[in-house]
Protein backbone atom coordinates (compact mmCIF):
# COMPACT_ATOMS: atom_id res chain seq x y z
CA UNK A 1 0.00 0.00 0.00
CA UNK A 2 1.35 3.49 -0.70
CA UNK A 3 0.81 6.65 1.34
CA UNK A 4 1.11 9.88 1.24
CA UNK A 5 0.44 12.64 3.64
CA UNK A 6 -0.88 16.34 2.24
CA UNK A 7 -0.58 19.40 3.96
CA UNK A 8 -2.92 22.17 3.53
CA UNK A 9 -0.39 25.67 3.83
CA UNK A 10 -2.16 28.69 3.02
CA UNK A 11 -3.39 30.87 -0.14
CA UNK A 12 -5.58 27.20 -1.82
CA UNK A 13 -2.19 25.58 -1.83
CA UNK A 14 -1.18 21.85 -0.47
CA UNK A 15 1.84 20.39 -0.14
CA UNK A 16 1.51 16.24 -0.69
CA UNK A 17 4.52 14.20 0.22
CA UNK A 18 4.94 10.95 -0.86
CA UNK A 19 5.86 8.88 2.73
CA UNK A 20 8.25 6.28 0.89
CA UNK A 21 10.59 8.49 -1.05
CA UNK A 22 10.07 11.79 0.71
CA UNK A 23 9.04 13.25 -3.09
CA UNK A 24 7.01 16.55 -3.36
CA UNK A 25 4.00 18.13 -5.05
CA UNK A 26 2.93 21.79 -4.40
CA UNK A 27 -0.57 22.48 -5.67
CA UNK A 28 -2.21 25.42 -6.09
CA UNK A 29 -5.51 26.35 -7.10
CA UNK A 30 -6.41 27.59 -10.70
CA UNK A 31 -6.72 30.79 -11.45
CA UNK A 32 -9.98 30.80 -12.84
CA UNK A 33 -11.45 29.19 -8.98
CA UNK A 34 -9.83 31.63 -7.05
CA UNK A 35 -5.87 30.31 -7.28
CA UNK A 36 -2.58 31.88 -8.49
CA UNK A 37 -2.58 28.88 -11.02
CA UNK A 38 1.26 28.20 -10.15
CA UNK A 39 1.44 24.81 -9.64
CA UNK A 40 -0.51 22.08 -10.99
CA UNK A 41 -4.09 21.92 -9.63
CA UNK A 42 -5.22 18.72 -8.38
CA UNK A 43 -7.57 18.07 -11.38
CA UNK A 44 -4.36 19.03 -13.41
CA UNK A 45 -2.91 15.87 -11.74
CA UNK A 46 -5.59 13.91 -12.38
CA UNK A 47 -4.96 14.32 -16.20
CA UNK A 48 -0.91 13.99 -15.72
CA UNK A 49 -1.34 10.88 -13.80
CA UNK A 50 -3.86 9.35 -16.66
CA UNK A 51 -0.98 10.51 -19.29
CA UNK A 52 1.71 9.00 -16.87
CA UNK A 53 -0.29 5.83 -16.34
CA UNK A 54 -0.58 5.16 -19.75
CA UNK A 55 3.01 5.60 -20.62
CA UNK A 56 3.99 3.80 -18.15
CA UNK A 57 1.77 1.01 -19.23
CA UNK A 58 2.76 0.94 -22.79
CA UNK A 59 6.27 0.62 -21.48
CA UNK A 60 5.98 -1.96 -19.20
CA UNK A 61 4.36 -4.18 -21.74
CA UNK A 62 6.28 -3.48 -24.06
CA UNK A 63 9.30 -4.30 -22.26
CA UNK A 64 9.49 -8.12 -23.53
CA UNK A 65 9.79 -6.52 -27.19
CA UNK A 66 12.77 -4.61 -26.03
CA UNK A 67 11.63 -1.44 -27.94
CA UNK A 68 13.20 1.57 -27.71
CA UNK A 69 10.77 4.06 -26.65
CA UNK A 70 12.81 7.12 -26.33
CA UNK A 71 10.78 10.16 -27.30
CA UNK A 72 7.40 8.86 -26.09
CA UNK A 73 5.68 11.55 -24.64
CA UNK A 74 2.19 13.02 -23.92
CA UNK A 75 0.59 15.89 -23.80
CA UNK A 76 -2.89 16.52 -22.12
CA UNK A 77 -5.51 19.43 -22.15
CA UNK A 78 -8.41 19.42 -19.58
CA UNK A 79 -11.82 20.84 -19.97
CA UNK A 80 -13.81 21.82 -17.14
CA UNK A 81 -17.13 21.66 -16.70
CA UNK A 82 -19.32 24.97 -16.69
CA UNK A 83 -22.35 24.33 -14.34
CA UNK A 84 -22.36 22.55 -10.46
CA UNK A 85 -20.32 20.60 -9.30
CA UNK A 86 -17.61 21.91 -10.44
CA UNK A 87 -15.45 18.93 -12.37
CA UNK A 88 -13.68 17.16 -15.44
CA UNK A 89 -15.39 16.80 -18.08
CA UNK A 90 -13.14 15.69 -20.69
CA UNK A 91 -9.52 14.72 -20.88
CA UNK A 92 -7.56 15.01 -23.87
CA UNK A 93 -4.83 12.72 -24.93
CA UNK A 94 -1.97 12.58 -27.30
CA UNK A 95 0.48 9.97 -27.01
CA UNK A 96 4.01 10.78 -28.83
CA UNK A 97 5.09 6.64 -29.76
CA UNK A 98 8.64 7.27 -31.37
CA UNK A 99 7.65 3.70 -33.51
CA UNK A 100 6.21 3.64 -37.45
CA UNK A 101 2.66 4.19 -37.77
CA UNK A 102 3.56 0.78 -39.24
CA UNK A 103 4.68 -1.11 -36.94
CA UNK A 104 2.99 -4.50 -36.08
CA UNK A 105 2.61 -4.58 -31.73
CA UNK A 106 0.52 -0.97 -32.70
CA UNK A 107 -2.92 -1.84 -32.17
CA UNK A 108 -1.45 -4.41 -29.40
CA UNK A 109 0.22 -1.34 -27.78
CA UNK A 110 -3.13 0.86 -28.06
CA UNK A 111 -5.25 -1.91 -26.19
CA UNK A 112 -2.10 -1.54 -23.58
CA UNK A 113 -2.71 2.37 -23.12
CA UNK A 114 -6.09 1.98 -22.79
CA UNK A 115 -6.11 -0.61 -20.17
CA UNK A 116 -3.96 1.33 -17.55
CA UNK A 117 -4.98 1.62 -14.01
CA UNK A 118 -6.20 5.08 -14.28
CA UNK A 119 -8.24 5.13 -17.25
CA UNK A 120 -9.76 2.49 -15.34
CA UNK A 121 -9.91 4.34 -11.97
CA UNK A 122 -11.66 7.36 -13.62
CA UNK A 123 -15.53 7.78 -13.52
CA UNK A 124 -16.94 6.75 -17.03
CA UNK A 125 -18.91 10.10 -17.32
CA UNK A 126 -15.64 11.80 -17.61
CA UNK A 127 -15.00 11.71 -21.51
CA UNK A 128 -11.21 10.29 -22.15
CA UNK A 129 -9.94 11.30 -26.10
CA UNK A 130 -7.06 9.59 -26.05
CA UNK A 131 -5.22 10.28 -29.86
CA UNK A 132 -2.24 7.60 -30.66
CA UNK A 133 0.67 10.01 -33.19
CA UNK A 134 3.07 7.57 -34.72
CA UNK A 135 6.41 9.09 -35.22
Amino acid sequence: MTKCTVNYQNNFRCEMIHDESNAVILTDAPKDNQGQGEFFSPTDLVGAALASCILTTIAIGTKTYDLDLTGMKATIEKTMSDDKPRRIIKLELSIYLPLKNDHPQRLWIEKIARNCPVHHSLHPDLEQDIRFIWI
